[in-house]
């Protein structure tokens, strides 16, 4: 067997990024080959991503990327939040994201399993992609925080300063709705359940219990609906407001999140 020297182990090493050992082993079985040790390097990171294809990846991170109208979200999980700092794992995400605005979303999960088993090789956990939002807008905008949250908002009419604060208020708030008309009469049925026990158990008398109700089941829903709750920058202006005064159109949002 011919002696691998401590400069083609730093070759390898620099090409691929994983440990010392890993790339004196690969070396050793493929003979001195550097060709062939890049192989074997790839072929071990294909067998230890099916090792840890059974752990949970909850962790990660979220990236967002714009393309004229259009615009996407992608989610890449991780099994720990100190894997998802890693500068590695960071940039598989960004190299993730760039592929799928540019090349599209199937064609980027045609090509990815290479990439992600590489990084798991280097950084020892389940690695996957999660939730890719997606969407489209004359006028499109987004706010992520702290990489674990992303949000994306378009309008029909409006500037991209104003999506971008309506994408911090909405991180922020979460709403469920966008306006009252969203609200399904299911979900009504399932809020009025919840309050109506807390609404009996006070003794007041039916009518008294009537107006608890409905202020209660009012004020749930307020607060869920994006268009009724009150701007995070001036709680004096509600979201609808706020649109009208700068004569914008709110069209859709999108949003993702690890937390």
């Amino acid at each position: 067997m011919p002696k691998i020297t401590t400069e083609q182990v730093k070759e390898l090493r620099d090409a691929t990024g994983v440990s010392v050992m890993q790339c004196k082993n690969a070396l050793e079985e493929a003979g001195g080959d550097m060709e062939k040790a890049l192989i074997i390097l790839k072929k071990t990171s294909s067998n230890i991503a099916m090792k840890k294809a059974e752990r949970n990846a909850k962790d990660g991170i979220v990236v967002v990327r714009q393309k004229e109208n259009y615009g996407l979200i992608l989610t890449l999980h991780s099994e720990t939040d100190f894997v998802a700092k890693n500068e590695d794992f960071i940039n598989l995400a960004n190299s993730l994201a760039d592929l799928a605005i540019n090349d599209g979303i199937d064609k980027m999960r045609e090509t990815s399993s290479e990439m992600i088993n590489t990084v798991i090789q280097k950084v020892g956990e389940k690695i996957e992609i999660g939730k890719i939002e997606e969407i489209e807008g004359a006028i499109l905008n987004s706010y992520v925080h702290n990489n674990k949250t992303a949000v994306m908002v378009a309008l029909n009419k409006g500037t991209e300063e104003l999506a971008k604060d309506i994408a911090m208020h909405i991180a922020a708030m979460k709403p469920v709705y966008v306006k009252k008309e969203d609200i399904k009469e299911e979900d009504k049925t399932k809020v009025i359940e919840v309050f109506q026990k807390e609404v009996e158990e006070t003794g007041k008398d039916e009518e008294i219990k009537k107006k608890m109700l409905e202020g209660k089941i009012n004020t749930f829903f307020k607060e869920q609906t994006l268009m009724e709750q009150m701007f995070i920058k001036d709680q004096g202006i509600s979201i609808e407001k706020l649109l009208l005064n700068n004569g914008a159109e709110f069209s859709s949002f999108v949003y993702a999140s690890i937390i």
